[in-house]
């Protein structure tokens, strides 16, 4: 459809899939995704710890032969055991408490909780293998060469920070659609390791924090020992710097992801909805203040269709002009005179009827026969103001003005007695017109009213229709309606004679459509 607004992906990006996929296709892409996110962060902190360690900062050089123990025996082995190590925990820890999405279940509020807690606590394992890497190499260096404790330690500790910084980010991105999945089922317990506002704090003090921490670092350490040559404080000085500009951007960037995603999916709801889509819902996926704005714009849509659907029941109850007018303003008891035109319509021989057929037979005959009353009514701008069994009261002028009421109800009046000679063969109905000045407005107590109309024209048309039943056509109208609509419809009408209908007092000129003979 034109117009329409794009919808974005579900989870905020198109590698994390859609919310419905299967639990074992939603596994395996969580899997990859976490594995290589990880893998992504350790290789990232490594390549951080041998830029510095060899080129940026100064200090003795450890890739001397005096460290060749070190490098060659010691690094491997540590990186290789921390390597299985980390696979193994982090393995355990996520089939321990993703157990429940893997057998596709309904998690436990623990469960849930844990779910959302899960990045952090996958930062937390790199965290501490690194602090084992800074405590084993700082010490295999420091043994060998005490001047190279700062320098490995200052390295290691960057490289850390790293990679639990992308390791958090990187891994929330990649467990969305378990988040998904925990926020689905409830409102767990939120895990505010990192709101909005720690995200923005934690992109700065490893974006730029820690690299302009490192920046000062050595030019303390030139000031302090003096022999520093300017070129390799050229060489550090510009390293560190494109180390801050290279990671700064990409935390930054996945910082503003996950916060920006949430958002986008909540403005494209909104679209939605403004354009009338009430059915619009989003994926709750994030576990900070953001989360609760998607599950706030749930709530506000379900609210919204809940209004829908009592205002759509309440206009199938009283009239959709009612009903309009009702939530435009608050109704009060009481009423106003209004120029209107009224029909009753009723059913001919309905007690034979509902003698001679089943009861559902009944229903579906006057659900039939209704239908057409109904269907040609809201077309001439009318209202049903009643239904009486087998009988209709149909008002045109009020509570909506209409232009001309009177001709209005003459045209739908001959609309349904032509259709539902074609439509609703097996019945026949009575219809009389009568039209002038009536209260109009809401009757009732206080607590309990409905809106309706009370006057001459009323009892008036509900005379005529009992006088239609023993005319030919079955549809007859006062002169008053047929002269005060316009000479279209008018001279569709003849004039006849004129009789005192039951219970009043003066006579009233009867008119049939021209075309009933």
């Amino acid at each position: 459809m034109n117009g329409s607004p794009r919808t974005p992906s579900p989870l905020g990006s198109p590698i994390l899939g859609r919310p419905d996929e299967s639990a074992r296709l939603r596994r395996v892409r969580v899997q990859v995704l976490l594995t290589s996110s990880l893998v992504l962060a350790n290789a990232i902190g490594a390549g951080v710890v041998a830029a510095l360690l060899i080129v940026v900062i100064p200090g003795p050089s450890v890739i001397e032969w005096d460290y060749v123990i070190v490098n060659a025996v010691i690094a491997p082995v540590y990186i290789g055991l921390a390597l299985a190590v980390g696979t193994v925990w982090g393995t355990v820890v996520g089939i321990r408490d993703l157990r429940w999405a893997v057998e596709d279940r309904v998690p436990t509020r623990r469960e849930a909780a844990a779910a959302l807690s899960m990045p952090w606590r996958l930062t937390v394992i790199q965290l501490v293998l690194w602090s084992g890497g800074l405590v084993v190499f700082t010490t295999a260096y420091g043994l060998i060469d005490p001047q190279t404790i700062p320098k490995v330690a200052f390295t290691i500790t960057m490289g850390a920070v790293t990679v639990c910084a992308f390791s958090y980010l990187l891994s929330e991105f990649s467990l969305r659609p378990t988040a998904a999945r925990a926020l689905e089922y409830g409102d767990p317990r939120r895990v505010r390791i990192a709101g909005v506002a720690g995200r923005g704090l934690l992109t700065w003090v490893l974006g730029t924090g820690v690299p302009v921490t490192g920046l000062m670092l050595v030019a303390i350490f030139s000031l302090v020992r003096g022999d520093v040559e300017p070129t390799q404080v050229a060489v550090s000085v510009l390293a560190l710097g494109g180390i801050t500009l290279v990671f700064g951007f990409a935390l930054t960037l996945l910082g503003l992801s996950a916060t920006v995603a949430p958002i986008r999916a909540v403005r494209a709801g909104m679209s939605h909805i403004e354009h009338g889509d009430l059915d619009a819902s989003v994926v709750v996926y994030d576990g900070t203040e953001l989360g609760e704005l998607q599950s706030g714009f749930n709530r506000m849509a379900d609210g919204l269709r809940e209004r829908a659907r009592i205002q759509e029941l309440f206009g199938r109850h009283v009239g959709r002009d009612v009903a309009a007018a009702a939530i435009a303003r608050n109704p009060e008891l009481g009423g106003e005179e209004r120029e209107i035109a009224v029909f009753f319509i009723d059913l001919v021989g309905s007690t034979e009827l509902a003698a001679s057929r089943p009861p559902k037979e009944v229903v579906d005959l006057l659900n039939r026969f209704f239908a057409v009353v109904v269907d040609e009514v809201d077309a001439h701008g009318g209202l049903i103001n009643k239904f009486e069994g087998d009988a209709a009261l149909a008002v045109f002028g009020a509570p909506v003005e209409v232009e001309d009421p009177e001709g209005s109800a003459l045209a739908a009046a001959r609309r349904i007695r032509d259709r539902l000679v074609v439509e609703v063969p097996d019945c026949s109905a009575a219809i009389g017109v009568a039209a002038g000045i009536a209260v109009a407005g809401n009757i009732g107590a206080r607590d309990r009213f409905e809106y309706t109309v009370i006057g001459d024209p009323v009892n008036e048309a509900a005379r005529l229709c009992e006088l239609a039943k023993s005319l030919p056509g079955a549809l007859v109208a006062s002169e008053r309606a047929i002269t005060a609509a316009t000479p279209e419809v008018s001279q569709q009408w003849e004039l006849g004679d004129s009789i005192v209908l039951r219970g009043r007092s003066t006579p009233t000129r009867l008119g049939t459509p021209v075309s009933v003979s």
